[in-house]
């Protein structure tokens, strides 16, 4: 989808679910996990942060997928701005169309996530994606998702308040790159089509366990990243 003018936020949440208390602690994944007690990340030394990513490298294992999927899901009822169905919707209909034209697991991945961040980072959500999915997706994928928007551009017809030609055409540049053609049929076919009420989208539990053996390809870059 391009990334188009916001409306107004919308209410959400509720208002009356549990809140934790202070003096409570979130839960642990594990019962014989061990928590880092310093309320001061400043007062953490080597002992704390060699159980903090011992326990880390385990938690990203399991929870990683589990907690990516529940981001696509927050906007499964999401009203629209003028789409006929919401982005929950299109990038079921991406995932969907890719999976009944035959491609590999990791591509239908691609498909399903690659507007996870279009409404919380409108204006870098392909970036969002590829930094999201970056460790564990092949470098032809990586590159539809930072690049997907760009080429969106020359299918855009009115939508720039000016039409600048190097602006649009910006794709052109990357003709020679291996995986242009794939990124222009991907955006084709699979992107600015899948916004289409008519079309029955397989439900995103047919795609879960795809997101899992997708994610449980890592190389550890997140278990080095801070915090």
């Amino acid at each position: 989808m391009p990334t188009e003018k916001r409306p107004s936020k919308v209410e959400g949440g509720d208002a009356t679910a549990a809140r934790r208390k202070a003096g409570e602690r979130s839960p642990l994944l594990r019962p014989d996990w061990r928590y880092v007690e310093p309320c001061n990340m400043d007062d953490y030394r080597a002992e704390d942060w060699a159980v903090m990513n011992r326990q880390r490298e385990e938690y990203l294992e399991e929870q990683q997928a589990v907690q990516v999927l529940d981001m696509l899901k927050a906007s499964r009822d999401a009203p629209t701005f003028g789409y006929l169905i919401n982005n929950y919707e299109h990038c079921l209909q991406t995932a969907t169309l890719l999976h009944e034209d035959g491609h590999d697991e990791e591509t239908v991945v691609t498909g399903l996530l690659h507007d996870i961040g279009f409404t919380v980072c409108s204006e870098d959500h392909g970036r969002f994606a590829a930094d999201l999915l970056r460790p564990h997706l092949s470098e032809r994928n990586i590159w539809v998702l930072e690049h997907h928007e760009m080429f969106q551009r020359v299918h855009l017809h009115g939508y720039y308040d000016v039409e600048d030609p190097a602006f649009i055409n910006e794709r052109d540049r990357w003709r020679d790159h291996p995986h242009y053609a794939w990124t222009a049929e991907f955006v084709a076919r699979y992107d600015i089509t899948t916004i289409d009420p008519n079309v029955e989208n397989l439900p995103i539990e047919f795609f879960e366990p795809m997101v899992r053996r997708v994610f449980s390809r890592t190389c550890n870059a997140q278990a080095r990243g801070e915090r």
